[in-house]
């Protein structure tokens, strides 16, 4: 038994060696499967000696960190070493000087033996390379353009999908008694489309719209058309202006029905006033014609 361990070739406990955090480690679990032990006692040898492996000797790894080693590496006497790993936990690792002290801790003739070809691994792995020093650092940098590039390309799915949801979703829905913050989540997605302006045309409307209008482009002008009996007054949108610039407000007894025209490119009719969002069974509906809309805006 003792000459197996001694005459395991370099080349598969090479294959046992990992780099984590920039350095070069071997798991808990592997120098366990060649000393011969148990992976827990290798730890209790290390938890009773803790003063003789600072972070630089012996770490526990992360899950994110176990797993990125799994998919990105490949060993030839992993199947053998699960044998001496309990799933419950996450390995240690070792590096070369964490070993070099291991092996004084265990103080046996495998332990010994094993270490020698441990540490002539880990130099051979460690010429290896700074041979290939620079074609890693290609490698790893095509590695970070090509993920970079996947990121960008996932936002812009991701954004160019939301919109075509956002813009489905708001075609036509019908709001029922009581789906007020649904009615106010739709509204809200409006508003914020906006870039340059936001024509409102409601005879009904008081604080509450300033509240909704918080939520649009800082640099977007917002027109108000609504009559008389409004509640909303001077004074009002003078403190708006102050914090969220710029909202202007003219009286008119033109228009019965509700409207929201965003860049004066978009047109939005409403079944109710905005005041009164989610209170009744109520519908907003996008109005498709621009000849309604240029209408609507140039009477």
């Amino acid at each position: 038994m003792e000459e197996n361990n001694l005459t395991i070739p370099n080349k598969d406990i090479k294959n046992l060696i990992y780099t984590v955090r920039g350095r070069q480690i071997m798991l808990d679990s592997d120098v366990a499967m060649l000393y011969h032990y148990e992976t827990k006692n290798i730890n209790k040898a290390v938890k009773r000696n803790i003063n003789r492996f600072p972070e630089d000797f012996c770490f526990q790894l992360t899950k994110s960190e176990m797993d990125q080693m799994w998919f990105q590496n490949g060993t030839t006497l992993k199947g053998e070493a699960n044998k001496y790993r309990s799933e419950k936990y996450l390995p240690y690792a070792f590096t070369e000087q964490g070993i070099a002290m291991l092996s004084g801790i265990l103080k046996n003739d495998i332990a010994v033996g094993v270490s020698i070809n441990i540490m002539r691994a880990f130099i051979e792995m460690r010429k290896f390379i700074n041979t290939n020093k620079n074609l890693f650092e290609k490698v790893i940098n095509i590695e970070n353009k090509m993920e970079k590039k996947f990121i960008e390309q996932d936002k812009k799915f991701n954004l160019i999908f939301n919109q075509l949801q956002q813009e489905e979703n708001i075609k036509q829905k019908i709001f029922f008694d009581g789906q007020i913050y649904d009615a106010y989540s739709v509204v809200i997605d409006i508003i914020k489309k906006a870039n340059k302006k936001i024509l409102i045309i409601d005879n009904y409307i008081d604080d509450s719209v300033l509240k909704m209008l918080r939520k649009k482009k800082r640099e977007t002008e917002v027109v108000i058309l609504t009559s008389n009996k409004s509640s909303i007054d001077t004074l009002d949108i003078q403190k708006f202006n102050q914090e969220y610039p710029l909202l202007k407000l003219s009286r008119t007894n033109e228009f019965h029905d509700r409207f929201i025209i965003i860049d004066n490119q978009e047109m939005y009719h409403l079944g109710a006033s905005l005041k009164d969002l989610g209170k009744k069974c109520f519908g907003i509906n996008k109005i498709e014609d621009l000849n309604i809309i240029e209408k609507i805006i140039h009477g």
